[in-house]
């Protein structure tokens, strides 16, 4: 990397810069791409795609040498279909907040979990939090603990990649 700046380029393409380092490597070669981002294009192949969220402002995918996604990272965490799900853990009766939640016109499905969790999955990624919040409260189902899930992008990667 450091042969690579030292003739101060305009355009920068760096093939996978923190594979093998360990974290706190990864978090000074992150910090260092953005503090370049504001200067110079910086182009970055990888296949890590947790490195595409972190430093990444646009991401392309390519598959079978042609360009099959061009979007932001939240774009594309927006295609999985874990997008906007919720994850609780009920304090009482799972199975009767599972029920309650698929009444909701915007879930998809509802996944127990062991442990007396649920996993609820949102249409279209659709933003379902305040309505599950809302439906256990009004059945006073007890809640104790909840999380809304941005996507997977290793999920819309391989998606899009095996498309027909």
């Amino acid at each position: 990397m450091a042969q690579a700046l030292l003739h101060d380029p305009d355009v920068l393409i760096l093939d996978e810069p923190t594979d093998g380092l360990d974290p706190n490597q990864k978090h000074e070669v992150r910090s260092l791409i953005d503090a370049m981002s504001k200067e110079k294009a910086i182009v970055i192949s990888t296949h890590i795609l947790e490195e595409v969220e972190a430093v990444c402002t646009r991401a392309i995918i390519v598959a079978k040498g042609r360009i099959v996604a061009d979007a932001t990272p939240a774009e594309l965490l927006a295609r999985s279909d874990r997008h906007n799900a919720v994850s609780l853990r009920i304090g009482g009766d799972a199975e009767a907040a599972r029920v309650a939640l698929l009444e909701l016109p915007a879930v998809v499905s509802v996944e127990a979990v062991p442990g007396n969790g649920l996993f609820v999955c949102a249409r279209d990624g659709a933003s379902i939090l305040g309505d599950v919040g809302s439906v256990l409260r009004d059945r006073d189902i007890q809640v104790e603990e909840i999380h809304v899930t941005r996507g997977h992008l290793d999920e819309v990667f391989r998606s899009i990649t095996t498309a027909s």
